[in-house]
């Protein structure tokens, strides 16, 4: 199995986000329709994760057709980036996306997802409290094709040590109820991807770790 793996810190008012990602196309493809796309606007970070529909060259023509829009774009809200993308995907085979926009001023997270790009984001458990983990909502539809009538994304604070975990339906679901997430980010995504990758589709993982400044 042939696998992209890449990752790096952004840091901003005082707290940072370390990310890693794995990724590898279906056998025999030499392109995958699975993409990872970050940006970094002056409040915090904005991860993207296309499913172009199928694979091979022509679902990573609309993934990246995607990327290009919200590298327009990419200060405006998750809602309007998906709105954006879904207008410029007509025509194409269309994406499942999941957007999570980390604001490291306000300590939030913006999330929304159309489609089938799971994505949990992961509480380490402190004192007297076990871990947790939320799921992204994910709505019915497929950006470039169809969309639900009304998109509404959810706001959600952050906590130190955060983990946001984000898969593409080439991963098995099971990757959401991973607990052993310690270690650099980039290298959790190879792990996760090589134990839940069904290689029965273009699969990627993506996975960001929040910490604030001054914690141990």
């Amino acid at each position: 199995m042939s696998m992209v793996a890449s990752g790096g810190t952004i840091e901003r008012h005082g707290a940072a986000v370390s990310w890693g990602a794995a990724g590898s196309p279906l056998a025999p493809e030499s392109a995958s329709g699975d993409l990872c796309s970050v940006w970094t606007p002056a409040d915090g970070a904005l991860f993207a994760v296309i499913d172009g529909s199928g694979h091979g060259h022509e679902a990573a023509a609309a993934s990246q057709l995607a990327h290009g829009v919200i590298d327009d774009h990419a200060r405006e809200s998750p809602v309007a980036l998906i709105l954006r993308c879904h207008e410029r995907l007509r025509g194409t085979r269309g994406a499942a996306m999941t957007l999570a926009s980390l604001n490291l001023r306000d300590r939030t997270m913006t999330w929304l997802g159309i489609g089938n790009v799971e994505a949990v984001l992961c509480h380490t458990a402190t004192s007297g409290e076990s871990p947790s983990t939320e799921r992204v909502l994910l709505r019915s539809g497929v950006v470039g094709y169809r969309l639900p009538e009304r998109l509404k994304a959810e706001v959600l604070p952050l906590k130190h040590l955060d983990t946001l975990l984000i898969a593409t339906d080439g991963v098995r679901p099971e990757f959401a109820e991973e607990c052993a997430l310690s270690g650099e980010p980039k290298v959790v995504a190879a792990r996760l991807l090589a134990q839940y990758g069904s290689q029965r589709d273009d699969a990627l993982v993506v996975v960001a770790r929040y910490q604030q400044a001054g914690n141990a």
